[in-house]
């Protein structure tokens, strides 16, 4: 008989299969370039966590080095088999591990609770969760061949564990570097209450699965068996699955309410407030997996330190690769040495943005000390909560005039919107590009519940408009290959609407190397839309836009 287990494998190899997760495994490599060990550690409550330590090729087990660490659901043995090693052992996969190796630091990768090796309970950002990240941070700083100083990475899920490192402060916890990281898991999932649709792809938002399937895709992953060669140990806690347990994960995770008591106790953007352990934080503006939202609110609220940011226009990844920039590598490499290895290096700016247009700048603040925000009354009027098929009825469109000089957006644009209709329905805002062509690409987007009064908050970008070109801003009641709604099928009158667009005050000479990235063509592909010459004419509106210095 076929197990429950090996249904829910099955199952999961076909999702990753679709993102390129899962290969074949080729032939053994003669030089894996580390020597590799387990270790299991005893969290606070009893659960068992494996680790996989990666030491440099022919170092003695007395000498002490600094420490990385990824804590993550996604390291099982069985996953990521993108290197050959038919004998099972760590799943390195994308990690930077022979960076870090060839520069004289262990890296070890720890499972998450319910994953890989690991035994118990899957906790999705949880107090588990941060707890295991307190341990296992503890845990390698004091062994004999650490130096007491670890320092964590990762992209995605697996910075988010180093958000959760900040917020528990372990001992030995030095600097944290997190790319696309979750900070609030209920706005990863949702915003404000209405569920995105995730993509398969890693920088556009086609694709037809809702945020209410996100929990039961993380427990599939849970489900992942052992390689065969596995220990007893690893085996049985990866054979650990608790009906009772996932039936309540996937209970809290379908709850679209940010006010639960479950998703506030995972709400760490303001856990933040006052941080010195350094942190490199990196995010995406055009990333639609974990979306340039909240994370400028966490990093926002750090206290003094040595952080830095890079902030541009690429998608769920770090970038190491396909952003442009050559010189991520070495940044990142020095900001550990910095902080964890203590070495007197240079880390390069505290904030490296990309804008839109491809250049590359420095900036001591994200947003920018100067983005000052212009308030921008929009047309009022009558649109039909109804979704899935476009129609005029479905949309309010404000135009401005063509613009008499080049301005920037720069930061995240609200909108504040008076609205009279069903509590069921939404309103999305959306900001678009337009060129003399009528050609409009999407800047920038946000979506609430109808209430009397809306507020709508958008994703962050940095994106520079050129003089005649237009702003074009939509009201819309949802953005269908963005978020999953159901229609109310019922009229929603807007009568009043203002945007809130963040512009910078001083004009911007690109200072930093680096080219365009492979997102923005891609973005300029699939968000571009041509308008009609009636919907821009009829919906111009007189815009005041400021005059910028430096210019």
């Amino acid at each position: 008989m076929v197990s429950m287990r090996m249904v829910l494998w099955r199952a999961v190899v076909g999702v990753l299969l679709v993102v390129g997760v899962v290969a074949v495994p080729g032939r053994a490599s003669a030089d894996a370039g580390y020597q590799w060990r387990e270790e299991y550690i005893t969290s606070v409550d009893g659960t068992r966590l494996h680790a996989d330590v990666l030491r440099p090729t022919g170092i003695a087990d007395d000498v002490r080095t600094p420490v990385i660490m990824t804590v993550s659901p996604y390291r099982a043995h069985l996953m990521r088999l993108t290197e050959p090693r038919p004998q099972g052992g760590p799943s390195t996969g994308d990690l930077p591990v022979s960076m870090f190796l060839q520069a004289g630091y262990t890296y070890v990768i720890v499972d998450l609770r319910g994953f890989g090796g690991s035994n118990g309970c899957p906790d999705y950002g949880g107090p588990g969760e941060r707890s295991d990240v307190k341990t296992a941070v503890e845990w390698a700083a004091g062994q004999p061949w650490s130096t007491g100083k670890v320092g964590m990475t990762g992209v995605s899920y697996e910075a988010w564990t180093g958000i959760m490192g900040l917020t528990e402060k372990p001992a030995g916890l030095a600097a944290v570097a997190a790319f696309e990281p979750v900070v609030d898991a209920n706005s990863y999932l949702y915003m404000q209450g209405i569920a995105w649709r995730f993509s398969l792809k890693p920088i556009t938002e086609t694709g037809v699965r809702p945020g209410d399937f996100a929990g039961f895709e993380h427990l599939l992953v849970a489900t992942t068996p052992p390689y065969p060669t596995d220990s007893a140990e690893y085996k049985a806690n990866a054979a650990d699955i608790d009906p009772a347990c996932y039936a309540h994960y996937l209970a809290e995770t379908t709850n679209h309410d940010p006010n639960s008591a479950w998703w506030r106790e995972r709400d760490l953007a303001e856990s933040l407030r006052g941080n010195t352990i350094p942190l490199f934080l990196g995010q995406g503006f055009v990333d639609y997996n974990t979306r340039a939202d909240r994370v400028f609110e966490a990093w926002n609220v750090l206290g003094p330190g040595n952080h830095k940011a890079w902030f541009g226009q690429w998608g769920h990844r770090d970038c190491t690769e396909k952003c442009g920039a050559p010189q991520f590598p070495s940044e990142l490499l020095a900001f550990f040495d910095k902080n964890v290895a203590g070495k007197d290096v240079a880390t390069g700016p505290r904030v490296t943005v990309q804008q839109f247009d491809g250049r590359w700048r420095s900036e001591t603040a994200w947003p920018p000390a100067d983005s000052r925000a212009l308030d921008i009354d929009l047309r009022t009027g009558r649109y039909n909560d109804r979704g899935l098929i476009p129609g005029a009825d479905r949309e309010i469109w404000t135009v401005s005039e063509p613009l008499d000089r080049d301005q920037h957006i720069s930061g995240t644009a609200t909108a504040t919107l008076a609205l009279d209709g069903p509590a069921a329905a939404s309103v999305a805002v959306e900001v678009y590009d337009i060129a003399p062509d009528n050609r409009a690409t999407v800047i920038t987007r946000g979506i609430a519940p109808v209430t009397p009064t809306a507020q709508v908050r958008l994703l962050g970008q940095d994106w520079p408009l050129t003089a005649g070109h237009r702003v074009g801003i939509r009201i819309v009641d949802v953005v269908d290959d963005v978020w999953a709604h159901v229609p109310a099928n019922a009229p929603v009158t807007v009568t009043s609407a203002r945007l809130h667009l963040p512009l910078l005050t001083a004009v911007r000479t690109p200072d930093l190397p680096g080219e365009a990235s492979e997102a923005i063509p891609k973005w300029r592909n699939e968000k571009t839309v041509s308008l009609s010459p009636d919907v821009v004419n009829n919906a111009t509106v007189t815009v005041n836009f400021p005059p910028r210095s430096g210019g």
